[in-house]
């Protein structure tokens, strides 16, 4: 086990102190998916002491030819992300402290992450959750590395405190609405491309090697090639509500309504019920047989087929219904089953 890290120690800039600072060192991982399982992979190897990981979904079939974490068989069982990823970066590094979270990333969870961790990793598929994460960062002095991949297209930026603009001042050129992984595709040299230079830029920080973290945004183009390096350091905006003189971080607002949002690359919906209401699996059992519709339950969740969707009731009270893309037709059948 000593000599696990040795080819790794003897590059330079990390050597013997880097390595000890990164096996002290915690990073969270926001979305085990693509990008998350990749970046959990290669930091479990690397040696870092603990990793927090969240993600809301469960391995399927559809997911193994780009998240390195998971199997065939973790598809046939619908086990989690989170704990299949853990139970596989375990057998990786046995002496790796994990803690999961099986839950929708919102702002209270992503706030207790960046209190808890030293780095958080951008996993995610959407702009909203991005910009969670960077008012936290911001708020909680966290850096955090913004990670994205469609098509063949890669794109890294890391993310630091009082260190230049943050990601809600680039949004001005960052649109709003983009192709998606359902619209575009996306292949697995372009995830683990995208994961990799994250991961080397979580490294840098977390060795102590701050002076060699990219100042430049990053996009490759792993299909054609083209690499392009961008100076952002211009577009630092005063008035930045995350980083600007009067900081009010707006993404961490929370609402008691019941949010819903369609899925990318997926016909499914989610829908989060708000604070003043839980459902239990139980409750969900209740009304699948009083309807007589067929349901199957795990430890995790219970699913159950209605003609217009297959839904999925997690522990936490957060549905996914399956089939759909419309977000009142998803809300219509909430209302109809759980009243």
């Amino acid at each position: 086990m000593e000599n696990r890290f040795e080819k790794q120690q003897n590059f330079y800039p990390i050597g013997i102190e880097g390595q000890r600072k990164l096996a002290n060192s915690t990073a969270a991982i926001i979305g085990c998916g693509a990008l998350g399982s990749a970046a959990a992979d290669t930091l479990a190897r690397a040696g870092i002491g603990k990793l927090l990981l969240v993600d809301r979904d469960y391995v399927e079939l559809s997911n193994l030819h780009r998240q390195p974490l998971y199997t065939e068989e973790d598809a046939r069982e619908m086990v989690p992300k989170v704990e299949a990823a853990k139970k596989r970066l375990k057998s990786v590094n046995s002496r790796l402290e994990i803690e999961t979270w099986m839950d929708h990333a919102d702002a209270a969870l992503i706030e207790q992450l960046a209190q808890k961790s030293d780095l958080l990793l951008d996993g995610t598929d959407n702009f909203e959750t991005r910009l969670v994460i960077n008012d936290a960062s911001m708020k909680h002095q966290t850096p955090w590395i913004y990670g994205a991949c469609v098509g063949s297209t890669s794109m890294v930026m890391p993310f630091l405190p009082e260190e230049g603009p943050c990601f809600r001042c680039l949004l001005p050129v960052i649109p709003s609405s983009a192709e998606t992984c359902d619209t575009a595709g996306v292949i697995a040299p372009a995830v683990h491309l995208t994961a990799a230079f994250q991961c080397a830029e979580a490294m840098k920080w977390l060795t102590g090697n701050e002076k060699a973290v990219r100042t430049e945004m990053l996009r490759v183009d792993s299909w054609t090639n083209e690499q392009h390096s961008f100076g952002i350091r211009k577009m630092k905006r005063p008035d930045c509500p995350a980083c600007g003189a009067k900081r009010t971080y707006p993404a961490l607002n929370q609402s008691e309504e019941t949010k819903a949002a369609l899925l990318c690359g997926r016909d499914t919906i989610q829908l989060t019920p708000g604070s003043g209401r839980k459902l239990t699996l139980d409750d969900g059992e209740k009304i699948a047989r009083k309807l007589e519709l067929p349901q199957k339950r795990t430890p995790y969740f219970l699913q159950i087929l209605t003609e217009e969707s297959r839904i999925v009731l997690f522990k936490n009270g957060r549905l996914f219904f399956h089939g759909l893309q419309d977000v009142k037709q998803a809300m219509k059948l909430y209302n109809q089953l759980f009243g």
